[in-house]
């Protein structure tokens, strides 16, 4: 028996509730698991893998999932409340990988040895600052007086649209940082593929979240 359009409604949003609950626990679980592998403050370099793992698996994925129907842990605040834990926690996320970034630049530079010379250097860099634009491109929405020629909506899908190019940017820079020497001998077998698959798993999960909240607020509107 074919399915009503309803029921289909229903369990599409289902889904999406399950996969959304299931990034919000991948994200926090990978973030966890990398600072028990890595100890942070029992080295210098041991802060790196634990603040862009922070910033980019947990801080980041929470902040993007606040405006999800389904998935965000507000969703009984108003939108403009919404707004502002979303752009706190995006401007933690910038901090702590700033400072992840300022560490690892100061351990190599302790030790002699070159930075931004790998590919998980210049995709790290390339993120943190990309991040940095777009935590600015967000005060345009915190102030969109500030931007006389553009819309509301406009710089809404913009914002939306570049936001998940830096969250893919992020998870390729913690997907290319377990390809290191020290996660790899820190994390072998099994492990190091579900660790692989959890940037992978999120990045797919916020892809299709954050387009169809977009999508939904479109429907909303008047």
């Amino acid at each position: 028996m074919a399915l009503t359009v309803e029921t289909e409604s229903r369990i599409y949003h289902s889904l999406r509730a399950v996969f959304g609950a299931t990034a919000h626990l991948v994200s926090l679980g990978f973030t966890i698991f990398v600072a028990v592998m890595a100890r942070p403050g029992s080295s210098l370099f041991s802060w790196h893998p634990f603040l862009m793992s922070l910033a980019f698996s947990f801080l980041m994925t929470e902040a993007l999932l606040t405006f999800s129907p389904e998935s965000s842990l507000l969703q009984s605040f108003s939108r403009k409340a919404k707004v502002r834990f979303h752009w706190a926690l995006q401007l933690l996320s910038l901090i702590c990988a700033v400072l992840g970034l300022a560490i690892i630049s100061y351990n190599k530079y302790l030790k002699g040895k070159d930075h931004f010379v790998t590919w998980h250097g210049l995709t790290g860099l390339m993120t943190v600052l990309y991040a940095s634009m777009q935590c600015m491109g967000g005060l345009a929405l915190l102030y969109p007086k500030l931007m006389k020629n553009w819309t509301l909506s406009k710089l809404k899908l913009y914002h939306a649209t570049s936001g998940l190019i830096g969250y893919i940017l992020g998870c390729a820079s913690l997907m290319l940082g377990m390809c290191s020497l020290w996660f790899t001998i820190t994390v072998t077998g099994v492990s190091w593929y579900l660790s692989m698959l959890c940037p992978i798993l999120t990045s797919l999960v916020i892809m299709n979240q954050v387009s169809n909240a977009y999508l939904y607020r479109k429907r909303i509107q008047p």
